[in-house]
């Protein structure tokens, strides 16, 4: 299924483009083919072609382990891949091109793309699932999942299965689970009719976007994937350190008003400073700017809640789109944050969640982040069953680490920076 829409999608992207060109040649050269208006048009042509290919590409790498989904803003990604790697491409060879042309095609491109995930968001594709599990966790969360169409619910010990599954479905079996007779002839023999079966804890993970805690072991299984990612550490290093000098301008700037905003508002420091933990369990000093009334802390360390009577006016706005983070660049170049990675939480936290949640430390293989994966899928968390929560999708982004991943994190953050929509 992943396979098959990510293939539509990239042929309705080229059909569109095509369609888009064709629509540029008529109303920019007053003729329907371009090549018979501009001979030398066909370089263009063939950069566009290859921007899309590349925008593809780089579209489906960022879905990582991820059920892909129609979105409108890959579409514009895509679209804008195409004509910058237009523009690099047509510098370096200077081939003939019309900026009428580029930009009625461009526009015409995108304006098709938009529609054809319009109509498949309107008609969303699922995956038909037969669950073998008693997890009621995981049942209720396959079943919430906006692509996995959950069709039976089977019990792993059960002795009077005969039946085979629903046409097409795939057999998800929960590996933990102990088959009776009955149930482990019913997965062979579904694998043997061709039936797709594979392991209940992968489809999860592509489904949900978290990890299965209750499949892990000994806490190997994420000391792996981070030890593999280990030649992506620098590469995340160097791009946290770029991307925090290229908007240290705006930063400041932004930095300015807010720090006025904030001292005009209420008594006290603008910048708020915590101890919060690190990579490998080390101490740090956290940078934000004060959006509660100073000495809101004073009663030791308290969850904030999403109506926190000690937010201040400004302190609101500043959460809603996240700018009381900015100061956090500073902990980015100094090397406490990156910039994508699970949060950093308070060490009294801390020291009792890990006594009390299962692998909650395993968070701390990877540096913190100002954002991250549990951020952006389910916001701040306010009680110890939220934590548990935000624990799936931080061990997932532990495990999945990978420049794509960050990449749609950053997509998914600065739409939630610039709408406010998602913020908590």
């Amino acid at each position: 299924m992943r396979r098959r829409f990510l293939l539509r999608t990239a042929a309705l992207d080229f059909a569109a483009l095509v369609v888009g060109c064709l629509v540029a040649s008529l109303l920019v050269f007053d003729r329907l083919l371009p090549w018979q208006a501009r001979p030398g048009i066909w370089p263009l042509l063939g950069f566009l072609t290859i921007g899309l290919i590349v925008g593809s590409y780089l579209s489906a790498r960022t879905w990582g382990a991820a059920v892909p989904r129609p979105s409108y803003g890959r579409a514009l990604t895509i679209v804008g891949t195409s004509v910058a790697l237009t523009a690099f491409l047509l510098v370096l060879t200077r081939a003939y091109f019309s900026r009428a042309f580029i930009t009625t095609a461009a526009v015409s491109w995108l304006v098709l793309a938009l529609a054809h995930r319009a109509v498949s968001r309107s008609r969303p594709w699922t995956e038909s699932i037969v669950l073998v599990t008693e997890e009621k966790q995981f049942i209720d969360h396959m079943q919430l999942a906006p692509h996995a169409e959950v069709r039976e619910v089977l019990d792993p010990g059960a002795e009077d299965r005969n039946e085979r599954p629903p046409a097409g479905a795939t057999v998800a079996v929960d590996l933990r689970a102990i088959l009776s007779e009955q149930m482990a002839q019913f997965v062979a023999s579904s694998n043997l009719a061709g039936y797709p079966v594979r392991s209940l804890a992968n489809v999860y993970e592509e489904h949900t976007g978290r990890l299965p805690i209750v499949h892990l072991a000994e806490g190997w299984e994420l000391q792996t994937p981070v030890q593999r990612a280990a030649v992506y550490a620098p590469v995340k290093r160097t791009l946290d350190i770029l991307l925090v000098v290229l908007t240290a301008p705006l930063a400041l700037v932004l930095s300015g008003l807010i720090w006025t905003a904030v001292r005009l508002d209420s008594p006290g420091p603008a910048v708020f400073k915590q101890q919060r933990v690190g990579r490998d369990g080390e101490l740090f000093t956290l940078y934000k700017f004060r959006t509660m009334v100073d000495g809101a802390d004073r009663d030791g360390a308290r969850f904030a809640v999403t109506d926190d009577d000690r937010l201040t006016s400004v302190g609101r706005w500043l959460r809603r789109f996240r700018a009381d983070e900015l100061p956090q660049l500073w902990n980015v170049l100094h090397g406490d944050l990156s910039l994508v990675g699970p949060r950093p939480e308070q060490p009294e936290f801390v020291g009792a969640f890990n006594e009390s949640i299962p692998f909650y430390a395993y968070r701390h293989l990877i540096r913190p982040g100002v954002t991250g994966w549990a951020q952006v899928n389910y916001g701040y968390a306010d009680d110890e069953a939220d934590t548990i929560e935000k624990l799936t999708y931080d061990l997932y982004y532990v495990k999945h680490m990978s420049l794509w991943l960050d990449l749609q994190v950053f997509g998914r953050s600065i739409w939630t920076v610039l709408s406010g929509f998602g913020a908590q």
